[in-house]
């Protein structure tokens, strides 16, 4: 009986002191490494008066074009390298069979040609999108 007695008070004694510590660096880590991660592909929009996107819509589809020309798509394994174009028109298409109503739009550098914009539109089209829209920032008051 006396040895029992012992045991329980071993396991009721427990440092937890080393694991909060250790939750705490993690949740520490955890903070500053969440918004690198969810950085796009730096681009400057040009600006315009648009009206935004309903707030009811799922998550859109976007293509981004940078200023030399090449193609990012915000969904897939990896959002900040390039894709070709026909990576981006299977990848396209396969959303679109599964989610036909997802918006799709198009993020331009105001750098890049016009023609590349355009040119991402059309394999936008191809892959089977029946409107693509385009994303611009608001113009600066003053």
């Amino acid at each position: 009986m006396a040895r029992n007695r012992c045991r329980r008070r071993v396991m009721a004694e427990m440092n937890v002191v080393p694991y909060i510590d250790v939750m705490l660096v993690l949740l520490v880590i955890f903070m500053i490494t969440a918004p690198l991660l969810t950085q796009g592909v730096k681009v400057e929009l040009p600006k315009a008066s648009a009206r935004p996107l309903p707030p009811d819509t799922s998550e859109p589809l976007q293509v981004t074009v940078d200023a030399q020309g090449r193609l990012y798509m915000n969904i897939g394994e990896k959002p900040n390298e390039p894709v070709d174009e026909a990576t981006l028109v299977n990848r396209a298409a396969a959303i679109l069979r599964r989610r036909p109503k997802t918006p799709v739009l198009v993020r331009g550098d105001r750098a890049v040609p016009y023609g590349a914009v355009v040119r991402a539109m059309v394999l936008l089209q191809k892959a089977g999108a029946p409107n693509v829209g385009l994303i611009t920032e608001p113009p600066e008051e003053g």
